[in-house]
């Protein structure tokens, strides 16, 4: 007598095909596990073509020295190979590196003024206040403008005879007529306040998400048990958004890496190349110099630094929820 003997309620009878082996588990995941590949198979072609296919494409143009001048389809590069030719000239171009360090320089200095912009504004609308709400709208409206649009504003606001001369004139007392864009220290400058002004208000909206989210609770006990508003942000707010803020730092990052609208209404790069950023510099010599197999490497080398600093960011990200 079997198990299954034991435990069929008394009167039962075998039915035909009882006996048989009923599907494992393991084969009634391998079917589901079909069902879902047959299932997103279109999409994950489609998604193969748009972002694979590309990426092929420039890494096999990076290897020679196709240009649409050639008159020949980029099919065609293979006649002009030069294996990594524009690669070991990209580590000697000098124009290259500057443009990168501008570039870092202000993702440097515009990511962490708006950051602690935006955290200000976040724990300030955390409190209630009279028009709150109106202030709230006003303070978002930067975000929803075009950046070619904000950029062709402060082209306007710091011309030498524009508004911000006048008001430091009002201010001062003298008068002023600084051509911000003409000169190179001002010029940079003038392009990290536009951006500033443009991306706090993303800043602040996140931290905002991330502030609402800490738990009232935590707070309220901590406030019975005597710890002070600075003591509330730091042990208790903070440790609960370091994964927005690895969020917010991360988009902000990348997106300042390719400033590129703003720059270019204002000062096109210049004067000279003392703005000129990595975006900027990519431009002109795709479009000005037509050398694309050379703009192909430079871009899969740029590819490859930020998805580097992304991986970072999540596996920091992964490790503060972790520890959260």
């Amino acid at each position: 007598m079997t198990a299954a003997d034991i435990t069929r309620p008394v009167g039962t009878t075998l039915m035909d095909g009882e006996q048989q082996m009923r599907p494992t588990d393991g084969s009634e995941r391998r079917e589901e596990r079909r069902l879902g590949l047959l299932l997103t198979l279109p999409a994950q072609i489609l998604v193969l073509f748009i972002s694979v296919f590309p990426l092929l494409m420039q890494l096999y143009i990076s290897l020679t020295d196709w240009s649409p001048l050639d008159g020949k389809g980029w099919w065609m590069a293979y006649e002009s190979w030069n294996t990594f030719a524009n690669y070991t000239d990209l580590m000697s171009d000098s124009r290259f590196f500057s443009a990168l360090g501008r570039t870092a320089l202000v993702m440097a200095v515009c990511v962490p003024v708006e950051f602690l912009l935006g955290l200000g504004l976040a724990l300030l609308f955390m409190q209630d206040f009279p028009g709150k709400r109106v202030f709230y709208s006003v303070l978002l409206m930067p975000m929803m403008v075009v950046p070619a649009v904000a950029g062709y504003m402060f082209f306007m606001l710091f011309q030498s005879g524009g508004p911000v001369n006048m008001l430091i004139s009002a201010l001062t007392g003298q008068p002023v007529t600084l051509a911000w864009l003409s000169s190179p220290g001002t010029a940079l400058a003038a392009v990290m306040i536009a951006d500033i002004w443009q991306w706090t208000p993303l800043m602040f909206l996140i931290l905002l998400a991330g502030l609402v989210g800490v738990p009232e609770d935590q707070l309220r006990a901590a406030t019975l048990l005597g710890a002070s508003w600075w003591q509330r942000f730091t042990s208790i707010m903070l440790p609960k958004m370091k994964t927005i803020i690895l969020i917010a730092l991360a988009i902000r990052i990348i997106e300042n890496f390719k400033i590129f609208d703003t720059l270019f209404i204002m000062t096109g790069g210049g004067p000279g190349v003392a703005t000129e950023s990595i975006s900027v510099y990519i431009y002109k010599v795709t479009q000005q110099d037509l050398i694309w197999g050379y703009v192909a490497a430079i871009a899969l080398v740029i590819l490859i630094v930020l998805s580097i600093v992304v991986s970072l960011a999540i596996a920091r990200m992964n490790k503060a929820r972790a520890e959260a």
